[in-house]
């Protein structure tokens, strides 16, 4: 298995276990610190694994904000105590499932031949 396609199955997982408890929705995250910390943790592995696919990849993607992704995941790293719960809560409501349309399309677009 190619390196790329694991690292987007990583992304994937990551995406369906902060969906897992996402779905209690905003009250229970914010009530709930496991919640905010097993979300923010899943966002790291996300920003992580990004950063370990290949330039060529990204390349062929430009609709998706790597960047973007990378630089949050430096912020809840490097940031811990700024973190801002709206934030994190806005990119699971808006920006996640745009990103799990994108892992879903590109895995069945780079699945390795057996």
């Amino acid at each position: 298995m190619n390196r790329d396609y694991q690292r987007l199955l990583d992304i994937q997982e990551a995406i369906e276990r902060i969906e897992k408890y996402a779905t209690q929705g905003r009250d229970a995250f914010n009530d709930e610190e496991l919640i905010q910390t097993w979300v923010v943790y899943h966002l790291q592995i996300i920003g992580e694994a990004i950063g370990k696919l290949s330039d060529e990849l990204k390349i062929l993607y430009p609709e998706v904000p790597w960047k973007k992704i990378r630089g949050m995941r430096n912020i809840l790293v490097h940031d811990y105590f700024g973190i801002d719960l709206d934030i994190v809560w806005r990119v699971i409501e808006v920006e996640l499932p745009d990103l799990k349309d994108h892992i879903c399309s590109m895995l069945e677009k780079e699945k390795p031949l057996d």
